[in-house]
C-alpha cells in the first residue's frame, strides 16, 4: 500500500459529498501528485532509527498541503453575514464563576506551556523562554516556581508539560537540567516540523530529511493536538489520571493556574475553555470568539476577507479577543482524535527567506478546536490573565517597578493609584534586546506613569523617574542622554534637549 494512500481515504472520508467530486479534482492534480512524490522522496532520505516519525509527521503535512489546494480551487470563504456575536451563555464573565473550589482536583490537572518560539523579533536567536524578564528568572523560572508553590502548597502533583519546536528542542533540554532536584515533574515533547512550501511551484523547500532549519517550520501552536497523540504524551497523561490540560503560551506571565477555572470546568462538564479578554486598541488583530451558524468557533484576522478587515478589528463589533490560555478535556481530546480527526482552519503565512525566495507556510491555531467539543465556552477574564512579552514595550513593563514577584507570579505594586498599566511605546532603536539592554543603564521608575514614548537615539542613566506622561524624541543624527536620578513628569524633550511642560 502507498505509504500516502490512507490520507487520501481519510481526507474523502471527512469531506461533505457536495465537496468530493471537486476534492478528487484536486487531488489528483499535478501540484498534489508531484508533493506527494517529493515527500516520499524526503522520507527515503530520513535515517531508519527516525523514518517511521518522519514518515507520520509527512503524511499530516500532506493532509494539511491537499486540504489547502481543496479549500483554494473552491475559494472557501467565511460568509461574513452568517457571523454574529457570541450568545450571552457562550461567553460566561470570570466574576460569576463560584470561589468554591476542591485542591484535590488540581490532582487531575497538567500544565502545557507553548514554547516553540524563537524571540526572532525581539533579536534572540535561542527559546524565548530564556530571556531573563524580572528578578534575573527567565520565563520557564518563573513558570517553575509558579507550579512548584502550587504543588507544595496544596500537596498534589500538577506536572510541567513544555511543547518544543525543532528551534527551541535542545535549548529547552539543556535549560531544564537545573530543575532536576525540585518538587516537579518536567516533560519536554517536539511538535511537528513541516516542510516550507515554494509560492512559485509549490514544491518543499527541503532537499533531504536533514536539510538545514531554515526550510522548515513549525506548523503553529493548532498541532498541539497532534504532537501529543504522535509523541504518546496524551496516553501518558491519561494513564496518571490526569483528565484536564492548562494550555498557555511560555511568554505570557499572566497565564498562572486558576482554580476557579478549573472547578467551572468540573462542575459543568465542559470539554473546552477558552480565556477571552476586554479588545483594547493594542489588541485589534488578535483571534476572537464568533457565533457561526449556531456553533461557537475562533475567527483569526488571516481567515478574514480584506473588506472586512476594519469591521474585524472593531471594538464595537469584537469586544473581545483570545488570550490563547486553553482548557481542555483530555478523555474528550482522546475521542475526538480517535474519532473524527482535529481539522482546524488553515492559516497561510507568507514568507520571504534569506536567499529571498517566497514560501508560504500553513499553519493552524489552537483555539480553533473550539467547535470540536462539547459544551465549549469562552470565559472573559481580567486582563491580568494576559501580559505576554512580545516586543521590548511590554519588557520594560515587566521588568518596572510596577510589578513584583510572589512565588513567580506577577503581582501589581499595591503603591500604583490606578489598575490599568501605563501605555509604552519604544521606538526601532530599543527593538532588539542587545539594544535594550545598552540603552537602559537601569529600569526607570514608572509607578506613576502613564504614557511613554521614545524615539530615536536616546539613552538613560540610573535612578531615572518618569511620571504622567512623558516624550522623548531624538531626530535623526541626534542623541539624547537622560542623566543618572532625573525625574521627568509631564514632559516632552525633543532632539534640541528643551524641555516642554505637557
Amino acid at each position: 500500500m502507498h505509504l500516502f494512500e490512507f490520507v487520501f481515504a481519510k481526507l474523502i472520508s471527512y469531506l461533505p459529498r457536495r465537496r468530493k467530486k471537486h476534492f478528487k479534482s484536486a487531488t489528483t492534480g499535478v501540484a498534489t501528485k508531484t508533493m506527494r512524490n517529493e515527500l516520499n522522496r524526503l522520507v527515503n532520505t530520513a535515517s531508519p532509527a527516525d523514518k517511521k516519525a518522519f514518515d507520520t509527521e509527512m503524511q499530516s503535512f500532506f493532509y494539511l498541503f491537499t486540504r489547502y489546494l481543496a479549500e483554494k480551487a473552491q475559494s472557501h470563504e467565511l460568509d461574513w453575514d452568517r457571523i454574529k456575536s457570541p450568545a450571552a451563555d457562550q461567553i460566561i464573565p470570570y466574576d460569576k464563576l463560584s470561589t468554591k473550589t476542591d485542591p484535590k482536583s488540581l490532582n487531575k490537572l497538567a500544565v502545557l506551556k507553548v514554547n516553540g518560539g524563537l524571540g526572532t523579533s525581539m533579536g534572540m536567536t535561542g527559546a524565548k523562554s530564556a530571556l531573563e524578564v524580572k528578578n534575573d528568572m527567565t520565563f520557564l523560572d518563573l513558570t517553575v516556581r509558579q507550579i512548584e508553590h502550587l504543588n507544595t502548597t496544596n500537596r498534589v502533583d500538577v506536572p510541567l508539560i513544555l511543547m518544543t519546536s525543532f528551534n527551541t528542542h535542545e535549548d529547552t533540554l539543556r535549560i531544564i537540567k537545573k530543575y532536576a532536584n525540585q518538587q516537579l515533574r518536567i516533560t519536554t515533547f517536539n511538535q511537528s516540523r513541516y516542510p516550507r512550501i515554494l509560492q512559485e511551484t509549490l514544491l518543499p523547500c527541503p532537499k533531504t530529511a536533514g536539510d538545514d532549519k531554515v526550510r522548515w517550520y513549525p506548523p503553529g501552536h493548532g498541532d498541539l493536538y497532534n504532537a501529543l497523540v504522535h509523541s504518546g504524551v496524551l496516553d501518558q497523561l491519561l494513564a496518571e489520571g490526569k483528565e484536564y490540560l492548562f494550555v498557555s503560551n511560555s511568554d505570557n506571565l499572566g497565564a498562572v493556574v486558576d482554580e476557579a477555572i478549573l472547578q467551572h470546568m468540573i462542575d459543568t462538564g465542559a470539554e473546552f475553555i477558552m480565556e477571552v479578554t476586554d479588545k483594547t486598541k493594542a489588541d485589534v488583530k488578535g483571534g476572537t470568539l464568533i457565533d457561526y451558524d449556531g456553533s461557537i468557533q475562533l475567527l483569526e484576522i488571516a481567515q478574514v476577507p480584506s473588506e472586512h478587515v476594519e469591521d474585524f478589528k472593531s471594538v464595537r463589533k469584537f469586544k473581545i479577543f483570545n488570550t490563547n490560555n486553553i482548557w481542555i478535556n483530555l478523555k474528550a481530546l482522546k475521542r475526538i482524535m480517535e474519532t473524527e480527526g482535529m481539522e482546524l482552519e488553515i492559516i497561510v503565512n507568507p514568507k520571504v527567506t534569506e536567499e529571498g525566495a517566497s514560501v508560504i507556510q500553513l499553519e493552524t491555531a489552537a483555539g480553533a478546536a473550539i467547535k470540536h467539543f462539547k459544551n465549549a465556552h469562552g470565559i472573559n477574564v481580567p486582563r491580568s490573565r494576559f501580559l505576554p512579552v512580545k516586543s521590548c514595550s511590554d519588557l520594560l513593563l515587566i521588568k518596572s517597578d510596577i510589578y513584583s514577584l510572589e512565588h513567580g507570579q506577577l503581582v501589581i505594586n499595591e503603591n500604583r493609584l490606578f489598575g490599568t498599566t501605563p501605555v509604552i511605546k519604544l521606538g526601532d532603536h530599543f527593538k532588539k534586546i542587545a539594544q535594550f539592554q545598552k540603552r537602559f543603564k537601569k529600569i526607570p521608575k514608572i509607578i506613576e506613569l502613564d504614557h511613554l514614548t521614545v524615539t530615536g537615539d536616546v539613552y538613560f542613566g540610573r535612578n531615572v523617574t518618569l511620571r504622567g506622561t512623558v516624550i522623548v524624541v531624538a531626530n535623526e543624527g541626534q542623541r539624547i542622554d537622560i542623566p543618572d536620578g532625573c525625574v521627568l513628569e509631564n514632559r516632552l524633550l525633543s532632539g534640541n534637549l528643551t524641555m516642554t511642560e505637557l
